[in-house]
């Protein structure tokens, strides 16, 4: 399976390189980044110590010439240019970046037409089973339960609440037949009031090199509930977008998450 990356040189890029050299089924074939990084022109593996022979550059005809998947988890705006150039060509993307807007997800899921794509805010495999315990667990706990979303990412995190947040809530709102835009409290400060307990409320903290926490609180009368997955490396990102790339190598459009990677989506 020849991959390509986006945002090779940054930390995600990094690990992701370090998975696919390190896996006997794929083979890297491509290294995207921006123009004026300082790593363009070098060797992908470097940081490793490594010659693959595949440099890292800003031109998508080269890096992504040989490629039959692109692994990205940059940012929404690349991730859509990069989307555009891959779409028409059938190369396969797996998407991992956050912070998409209603109307660029739907260009993605346009874009899903032509080529078969992959979109998950977390590729972790823990994370995506957690989904499926919070699922299971707001079907008991939807009434007399209140519900918070408590999130900590490291200090270079654009976008609050996280896409892992933000999905776990989606989650949670539609196991109770609702929408999660009329239920999310993202802030709250000075005399709010007592909480409404049909709401959902968020909390992101951000510092450090936390890789990513994500806890759900039910709080109940007498009881409370906590659903808590920690990442302490990005490897677990990386190992979960090849298991994504192996999904897709017989599909040849349509859109996809983790919970049809991993067989966790109940039957129609």
């Amino acid at each position: 399976m020849k991959i390509a990356v986006a945002g090779a040189s940054g930390r995600m890029g990094r690990m992701l390189i370090e998975a696919i050299l390190a896996d006997g089924e794929t083979q890297l074939v491509g290294a995207l980044d921006l123009a004026g990084v300082p790593a363009l022109g070098e060797d992908a593996g470097a940081f490793l110590g490594k010659t693959t022979g595949v440099k890292i550059t800003d031109q998508f005809e080269q890096a992504l010439a040989e490629a039959e998947f692109l692994i990205d988890f940059t940012r929404p705006a690349g991730t859509l240019k990069h989307l555009a150039y891959c779409s028409p060509r059938g190369i396969k993307m797996i998407i991992g970046t956050t912070g998409f807007d209603p109307a660029e997800k739907a260009a993605i899921t346009q874009a899903a037409n032509q080529c078969a794509l992959v979109l998950a805010p977390n590729m972790s495999v823990g994370v995506n089973v957690t989904m499926k315990l919070l699922e299971m667990a707001a079907k008991s706990f939807g009434e007399g339960y209140d519900i918070e979303i408590i999130e900590a990412h490291h200090r270079h995190k654009v976008d609050a609440p996280s896409g892992t947040a933000l999905q776990m809530g989606e989650v949670i709102a539609s196991a109770l037949g609702r929408d999660l835009a009329e239920m999310a409290v993202y802030a709250r400060e000075g005399v709010t009031g007592p909480r409404d307990p049909a709401t959902i409320g968020f909390s992101a903290i951000r510092g450090g090199d936390i890789v990513g926490d994500h806890t759900v609180l039910f709080a109940g009368i007498g009881e409370r509930i906590e659903i808590s997955h920690k990442s302490s490396s990005r490897v677990t990102y990386a190992h979960g977008a090849l298991r994504a790339v192996r999904f897709l190598r017989d599909k040849a459009s349509g859109q996809f998450d983790m919970q049809d990677v991993l067989a966790l989506r109940q039957p129609a």
